[in-house]
């Protein structure tokens, strides 16, 4: 290969205690799938048939990086891990992070890692290039994942980079995430407890060697062509700018798409975030990129003074934390958001699930005598935390919110379940979309693995032929739009590169195809991103009729997340009655067969995949 991939995938069986390595599939195949979540869904569609749980040892994880994984280049960190999902039992699971986990894998001479089994007792994996072994962990399980993190590095050097579960995946819970880095995680379709399952505390790598790239001053020249690209004056991106949301104190979000107050009863919840500019905002970026995600907020009011919390990403964390809960006061919500990542729980599927038992409680379906003596209500921070901890250890009423949203729900009964919000049963991206059609669409219709396509009515996506924003609140469109925006965003999720680096700059397209061709030294197109994009949504839609989809399950969202918002821009107004007419137009517009849901045989052969339209179709 001249570059951009270093040619290896690691193997581990922690059956066996056995470790191997394999070569990469040809470059025909790498062609039609690149990396991350193309390559991964390949790889676990070839592995994993139908019949087999998300906590059964044959379920592998996947690991894969991608072309442009660790190259000179905006956001170059992504890696994806693939599995089964946790937390719906029934779809492709795809979780990506950032920080250096994948850099090192590749330095360390692997594209990607392979695990599968079941160890019987807890250990992590170390890699040190290409030194691999399998360690005890029985010291590491039950502590949080920064103690874990700090622990494995005093024992494998401070240039490691650690990828651990907490308690919550430990103990097997819906949502439990993969933390890495400090402010980075692995953080949707439970993850964690399809590595908890394997009794599998962590991974640890260290890597040293160089990672090939076919034209390296192409590279640089196109690294400035880019970062220019993403700060053009009016887009979306600034220096800095993830983090300018807080220190505007959410005023543009409030008077807009607004917030998922007190779980999704309240939209116009203006008093949260006001005063956050009092506290500190420490940037941690990734390597060249300058949307800054990353970053450390040392609190400077409050009972909290004085702890720092380390965070990233947008800001689904601080409002699962925060508003969905009815805190208000970023003292107290960016506190709590820190605790879901030391536990090691995505900040939706706790928060939603706290928030429907908080209801619950309100509406008198549950009382003391079920939550072990706790008075629930808004805004109450301490007893958010307790919750928290019980769902995180499986403690007393914390075995059923374990259970997540919908099915601890279930459990309750009583009506709860109209007021538990959840997609597919899974936790959904943690912002009230009532107010954007589009992007609610695009989960519905997804894995319940969050942001399957960016919609066009919540940013613009020029590359996808939307170079202005559309109307949030009509049905009209909204298919198009998400099938067009979701082979954007699927080619993206699978280069190597994190989306931010994509997201909205106009010529993305064709900068990541030169990328792709420097690297790897390839001609390789954009026409060539658009076919990749479509080909990897129809397997992961085979994926998951192969394992149990139906229609039905297209249907299986939340009622409150149907209801018309009570205030805000969207009060009044409901996208149930457009729903099934909405779906269906996606339906046809992807080439699937609305009575089974299934891609018909030709959509399939389109793309490449005659052998999944055998599986399919016989």
């Amino acid at each position: 290969m001249n570059g951009g991939y270093v040619g290896r995938i690691l193997r581990v069986d922690l059956t066996a205690g056995e470790i191997s390595e394999q070569g990469l599939p040809s470059e025909e195949v790498l062609r039609e799938y690149l990396g991350c979540y193309g390559l991964g869904l390949r790889l676990l569609y070839d592995m994993l048939p139908p019949g087999y749980m998300a906590a059964d040892p044959e379920n592998p994880l996947v690991f894969i990086t991608g072309p442009l994984t660790g190259l000179d280049l905006p956001g170059n960190n992504n890696v994806t891990l693939v599995t089964k999902n946790f937390n719906t039992g029934f779809t492709v699971g795809r979780s990506h992070s950032h920080g250096i986990f994948g850099i090192n894998m590749k330095k360390a001479g692997y594209d990607g890692m392979v695990i599968t089994g079941k160890s019987e007792k807890p250990v992590y994996v170390c890699v040190r290039d290409k030194e691999v072994a399998i360690r005890d962990a029985a010291g590491l399980w039950g502590k949080d994942t920064h103690e874990t993190e700090d622990l494995i590095k005093e024992e494998v050097g401070p240039e490691a980079s650690v990828a651990t579960i907490g308690p919550t995946g430990e103990n097997l819970c819906v949502g439990a995430l993969i933390a890495n880095d400090r402010n980075h995680s692995f953080s949707h379709c439970g993850v964690g407890s399809v590595m908890g399952s394997k009794k599998l505390k962590a991974i640890a790598i260290t890597g040293s060697k160089e990672i090939p790239v076919a034209n390296a001053e192409g590279i640089r020249d196109l690294k400035k062509r880019w970062v220019k690209a993403m700060l053009r004056p009016g887009g979306r991106v600034e220096l800095g700018s993830n983090q300018k949301t807080k220190r505007d104190e959410y005023r543009k979000l409030a008077a807009g798409r607004g917030f998922a107050g007190k779980n999704f009863t309240v939209n116009r919840l203006m008093e949260f975030g006001l005063g956050f500019n009092q506290h500190k905002l420490i940037s941690k970026p990734c390597h060249g990129c300058p949307h800054a995600c990353p970053y450390d907020c040392e609190i400077q009011t409050g009972p909290y003074k004085g702890y720092v919390a380390t965070l990233s990403g947008g800001s689904e964390n601080l409002e699962a934390a925060g508003a969905l809960l009815g805190i208000t006061d970023p003292a107290l919500f960016v506190y709590l958001a820190d605790q879901y990542d030391l536990l090691g729980i995505e900040a939706s599927a706790a928060g939603c699930t706290i928030a429907m038992a908080i209801e619950a409680f309100e509406k008198g379906i549950v009382t003391r005598e079920d939550t072990d003596g706790l008075e629930l209500g808004w805004g109450d921070v301490e007893v958010a935390e307790k919750l928290l901890r019980k769902y995180a250890h499986r403690e007393g009423f914390g075995n059923i919110l374990a259970l997540g949203p919908k099915r601890a729900a279930e459990a309750i009964g009583r009506g709860a379940t109209d007021f538990a919000v959840h997609i597919k049963g899974s936790a959904m991206n943690l912002h009230d979309w009532r107010t954007t059609w589009s992007v609610l669409l695009s989960q519905i219709v997804g894995s319940g693995v969050s942001w399957p396509a960016s919609g066009t009515d919540h940013r613009d996506e020029p590359d996808a032929g939307y170079p202005k924003l559309t109307d949030p609140l009509t049905h009209k469109g909204k298919a198009e739009e998400v099938r067009k925006t979701g082979i954007w965003k699927t080619a993206s999720d699978c280069d190597g590169l994190c989306w931010s680096a994509s997201w909205t700059v106009p010529g993305a397209f064709d900068l990541v195809a030169e990328g792709i061709s420097l690297a790897a030294g390839w001609r390789y197109s954009r026409e060539d991103l658009i076919e990749l994009g479509e080909r990897v949504l129809q397997l992961e839609r085979s994926f998951n009729i192969r394992h149990g989809l139906t229609p039905e399950d297209d249907f299986d969202v939340s009622p409150r997340l149907l209801e018309a918002p009570r205030d805000g821009r969207a009060a009044g107004i409901s996208i149930e009655p457009h729903i099934r007419g909405m779906i269906g137009e996606y339906y046809r517009l992807m080439g699937w067969d609305e009575k089974t849901g299934r891609p018909w045989r030709s959509t399939l052969e389109r793309s490449g995949l005659g052998d999944v339209a055998k599986d399919l179709w016989g």
